[in-house]
């Protein structure tokens, strides 16, 4: 069945059951990823997932379904589904929001990538593999080596006369180069998000994977101690991305983040500030609306130190007595409604990544962190991490250092930022938005070197 015909057939027969409020929610996403070892295909996937989620009052209460058949055997079903959890739940009941007049009108969506064919892909794959290999005698092999695209296409309908839509797309490119020298081996991740597949060259991927591989070869072992540190803007983003959930009001709420009750209070040096922008052209988490239907809005989170808002979905502003701020979040159209930002990043400065370094008598720069799932507290701020790096001395790199563990608290952290670069970068942890951040030079941090 079509979907207006679905939704008109779904509204109409939903209220005639006795349900006030109706809402139908629609996701697609498309999916192609490559994996090759050694000019070899070695995985390969093309997936179009569909499907369509309701949500409905029922006697006061919230009941949710969710289908991926559109007829009218699925209409019945989500219905009766939609009755028959309404009676269960307990939680206090979310609300179906009725629209706005504010919402943007942006398509994020590029049909140059979408016209990129698979044949296509491979081949640049390949060829970035091939210059990888014949880069240097070092590099021994690749680890990991894939292309991946996704397109997602939403659309949000209620009875309350609500329509809306929105589609993005997106493609990456990861590689894991492992070189080795004598004994030694090393190896490092690269990965790059893009819109536009022109904008890629097989030389320079090439280059710049193998080159920060090659970078830790030599590793040397330096005093443990308190050092100042430069966290580079990619490993910066990483760990941003980890306690993002400290920002959201349904934490805050439920005791869960060290936020609460902090708002229009300093909680980071006056360098630092945070926005959340779903309008960002390149933003892989970009849109008009969010998973409620409320529209998007860029916002300040944090200026100049000062925390200015939490994240808000309906019921999160509703239980505070204010509006959502757009960031009602449901990962696919199974899940029920959480919170979330879109495209979130401390705002860059003006100084030159170098500039960062280059006044320190002795420092360490963090390149990227690992163990971030199970090193770091996101309610506490704590972590321990393990991480790779370089060490500094009178202001030039001297070279790599060993595995290192840094320790220290994510809070602290943000107070103790002294300058904040103008390379912000985005991570490619995507569970929790699309986080970024610029490289950021921190007072000092616990650093043990293996």
């Amino acid at each position: 069945m079509e979907l207006t015909a679905f939704r008109n057939k779904l509204f109409a027969e939903g209220e005639s059951l006795g349900l006030t409020d109706i809402e139908l929610y629609y996701e697609k996403q498309e999916s192609f990823s490559c994996q090759i070892f050694k000019g070899e295909i070695d995985e390969y996937e093309s997936s179009t997932v569909n499907g369509v989620s309701v949500r409905g009052l029922y006697n006061g209460k919230m009941g949710y379904a969710y289908t991926e058949k559109l007829d009218e055997e699925s209409v019945q079903f989500l219905l009766e589904s939609v009755q028959e959890n309404a009676v269960l739940i307990e939680d206090e009941p979310e609300e179906i929001f009725s629209g706005d007049a504010n919402y943007k009108e942006v398509d994020y969506f590029s049909p140059s990538l979408s016209n990129i064919t698979a044949e296509d892909k491979i081949a640049f794959l390949k060829e970035v593999e091939k210059k990888i290999y014949a880069y240097d005698p070092r590099v021994v092999q690749t680890d990991y080596a894939a292309i991946q695209d996704q397109s997602f296409e939403k659309e949000l309908f209620n009875n309350k006369g609500l329509t809306l839509n929105d589609r993005n797309n997106f493609l990456s490119i990861i590689f894991s180069v492992v070189v080795k020298e004598e004994d030694e081996i090393k190896s490092d991740f690269y990965f790059k998000i893009t819109k536009d597949f022109d904008s890629l060259h097989a030389d320079e991927i090439a280059k710049e994977a193998v080159e920060k591989s090659l970078s830790y070869l030599g590793g040397r072992t330096y005093p443990n101690k308190n050092y100042p540190i430069v966290f580079k803007n990619s490993a910066a983003a990483a760990l941003v991305s980890t306690f993002v959930s400290s920002f959201s009001a349904e934490a805050v709420q439920k005791g869960q983040s060290r936020l609460k009750g902090k708002l229009e209070e300093k909680i980071a040096s006056d360098q630092v500030s945070l926005s959340d922008d779903p309008f960002l052209p390149d933003g892989i988490r970009s849109g008009t609306f969010d998973s409620e239907g409320v529209p998007t809005r860029k916002l300040t989170i944090v200026e100049n130190g000062k925390l200015k808002t939490y994240f808000h979905n309906l019921k999160t502003a509703k239980k505070e007595g204010i509006s959502s701020t757009g960031h009602g979040h449901k990962p696919s159209y199974k899940e029920t409604i959480g919170v979330s930002p879109s495209n979130f990043f401390v705002i860059p400065g003006e100084k030159t990544y170098k500039h960062l370094y280059e006044n320190l008598d002795e420092g360490i720069i963090i390149t990227n962190l690992a163990g971030l799932h199970s090193g770091a507290n996101p309610i506490s701020g704590d972590f321990s991490l393990a991480a790779n790096g370089y060490y500094v001395k009178d202001g030039e790199i001297v070279g790599p250092t060993n595995l290192m563990t840094i320790a220290g608290n994510f809070f602290e952290v943000l107070n103790d930022i002294e300058q904040v670069a103008s390379d912000l970068e985005f991570s490619p942890m995507g569970g929790s938005g699309y986080i970024g951040s610029p490289s950021l030079k921190v007072k000092h941090l616990a650093v043990t070197v293996d």
